[in-house]
């Protein structure tokens, strides 16, 4: 079973959407009520809870190395994720208000520290293996 909830059809808002072959190398989603047939990426919006919790680990905790550890998420794909967390602030910033229950202060606290974060990634040559 899924961790994370389905998110619902825009056409019919039903939630129960399954794997349908896929395109391109990506998985195709199709909506179990309507048949609409969903984009791969239409999947992983539900995943944005996920990333905004493993990130408020790092802010938290103040390495990805911890955040690694605790999440069971990969150091590399943390990385990216702070990368990417600046693009996509509307949405990570709606998630920590309302799923997660953060305060003003709090949100502009992880906001400066994805910041800070993702300067020191970009100096920093990739960890090796081992």
């Amino acid at each position: 079973m899924n961790q994370f909830p389905e998110p619902p059809c825009p056409r019919c808002g039903a939630t129960h959407v399954v794997k349908n072959g896929s395109k391109g190398g990506r998985p195709r989603w199709v909506c179990q009520n309507c048949g609409r047939s969903l984009p791969w990426a239409r999947r992983c919006i539900a995943c944005v809870a996920e990333v905004a919790r493993t990130l408020l680990v790092v802010m938290r905790r103040g390495s990805l190395s911890a955040a690694e550890e605790i999440t069971g998420h990969k150091y590399e794909t943390i990385g990216r994720w702070l990368r990417m967390a600046a693009q996509h602030a509307e949405a990570l910033t709606e998630v920590l208000v309302h799923d997660l229950h953060l305060s003003e202060v709090e949100v502009d606290a992880f906001w400066s520290f994805v910041k800070k974060s993702v300067r020191r990634l970009e100096i920093q040559t990739p960890r090796r293996a081992g």
